[in-house]
């Protein structure tokens, strides 16, 4: 059955990190997946920002999204300044309305940066309301909560992320790689954020890009390897101990539960 996927994230590359994987494997099999950034990114450098930071940002998930075959949106939003208020609720909760999710994934609200805080605090107060059909009556509210899942994080209070699906990701890594490469603006540039605040980034060019998609590469893994269990409880020990990349969700008590197995067949776990 073909599912209506919303992904909201705080930056344009928050979703593309966290999710491409099973983005690009749920747009092959025939669902309608969108990325959402709700602030603009115009902050996320060292020597570029502003007008012209947010545009290239925008450019860049739009060819994330290409690569992808999903849609992608960037709100006008300024990087640093989302605030948990009324009115960004209903932008919010519009959203979702608007492309009717079935499932919506998006931060936890615990976490070091306030925009990633605030996008989960928004989505966690969207959960009731998207119903409501006297709530933002310019959309039309959703038949049913939708299901909502938080992206994997590794802060450990008030309590540690537990996901409900751990999704190994190996035969679309390559896709998510070529998406990561083409937000150079974080994963590329000498001011980019990354290459300035991680040690031992290379200097040239070339081997700073590689060496920077590869640290992406180390964090999906590193979530195979943390949730190793799980993987294996969920594929079996053969394919779980085999699985070298993956991506983590944990549900929401706030939207519409979910067992274990609608979980894979959502995730096409099989």
């Amino acid at each position: 059955m073909p599912r209506y996927i919303l992904c909201i994230g705080a930056h344009p590359d928050d979703n593309e990190l966290k999710a491409a994987g099973v983005a690009a494997r749920w747009a092959a099999q025939g669902h309608t997946v969108k990325f959402v950034a709700v602030t603009n990114g115009d902050v996320g450098h060292f020597s570029e920002g502003g007008g012209p930071l947010a545009l290239r940002r925008t450019a860049e998930v739009r060819e994330c999204a290409r690569l992808l075959g999903i849609e992608t949106q960037v709100l006008d939003i300024h990087d640093g300044e989302l605030m948990p208020s009324l009115e960004n609720r209903k932008t919010i909760g519009r959203l979702i309305r608007e492309w009717q999710a079935d499932v919506v994934l998006g931060h936890r609200r615990y976490d070091y940066h306030p925009d990633h805080r605030y996008v989960g605090v928004l989505l966690d107060d969207t959960a009731v309301v998207v119903v409501a059909p006297f709530f933002a009556t310019d959309t039309p509210p959703t038949p049913r909560n939708p299901m909502y899942l938080y992206y994997s994080d590794e802060f450990l209070k008030p309590y540690p992320f537990d996901p409900a699906i751990v999704v190994g990701i190996d035969d679309v890594a390559e896709k998510k790689w070529s998406c990561i490469a083409a937000m150079p603006s974080q994963f590329g540039d000498k001011d980019s954020w990354q290459a300035r605040t991680l040690p031992g980034v290379p200097a040239a060019d070339r081997e700073r890009q590689a060496w920077l998609i590869d640290q992406v590469r180390q964090r999906d893994a590193a979530v195979a390897d943390r949730y190793r269990d799980k993987l294996i409880a969920i594929y079996g020990a053969e394919r779980g101990k085999a699985i070298r990349y993956a991506e983590a969700f944990e549900l929401s008590q706030y939207g519409r539960q979910a067992t274990l197995d609608e979980l894979r067949e959502i995730f096409a776990v099989t």
